[in-house]
């Protein structure tokens, strides 16, 4: 069985542990530099990405993190996009830069204008039912950065919302606030190339309403 941390300093880690557990893999709380150890890849959910840059310089995770991401596959959703990426606004230190792309903080709005919309993407079976909470927003995509999930842009033109460069996943949506566990599954098997008896039929119940809780 396969060792996946979640970053849970701080936003909605205990769903992405509820996701991986429903695919048969062993969920690993990140807290501490020590809790990296023999981890096979990192998930970094949703939450304050301000709070979080904080709370990883005070519990010395910072330096430990940032060889792990040079190191190891890695999913980001939400907030955790702002952080691999290569630069983002009013951080108190600067993103880990391991994902080539711009994000731009709350860019689609305040809580209130948290939305969901199905989605584009190059997963099996296609469309994906995204749920957007105070996302953040990709600007630019760099050389070598695919596009994994898009919506249509204010112009019509397509928006990327999910994008991956070699081991490195960043989404703007929530996919653990939904029962559809085909992005989790890609990022283990595409992804991080994790070989184990995946559940291949399973959900995960889903008991919340987006925008309960702050992000990005």
């Amino acid at each position: 069985m396969p060792r996946v941390g979640v970053l849970s300093l701080q936003g909605d880690f205990a769903r992405h542990r509820a996701s991986l557990e429903a695919l048969g893999v062993e969920a690993v709380r990140v807290v501490l530099p020590d809790h990296l150890e023999g981890l096979e890849a990192l998930l970094m959910p949703g939450g304050e990405s301000t709070t979080m840059t904080r709370l990883m310089a005070s519990t010395g995770l910072r330096e430990p993190l940032a060889a792990f991401l040079r190191a190891k596959p890695v999913m980001g959703t939400c907030a955790g996009v702002i952080l691999l990426g290569g630069d983002a606004e009013r951080l108190p230190e600067p993103p880990f830069g391991v994902l080539d792309v711009s994000v731009e903080r709350n860019a689609y709005g305040r809580q209130i204008d948290s939305f969901e919309e199905d989605l584009d993407t190059t997963l099996p079976g296609g469309r994906y039912h995204g749920v957007f909470i105070r996302a953040p927003r990709i600007t630019r995509v760099g050389r070598g950065v695919q596009v994994v999930a898009s919506r249509a842009g204010r112009d019509a033109s397509a928006e990327a919302v999910g994008v991956r460069q070699g081991r490195v996943v960043g989404l703007c949506f929530h996919p653990e606030l939904t029962s559809d566990l085909r992005f989790h599954r890609w990022f283990l098997t595409e992804v991080a190339g994790l070989s184990w008896a995946v559940h291949e039929d399973a959900t995960v119940a889903v008991g919340r309403e987006p925008g309960g809780e702050s992000h990005s």
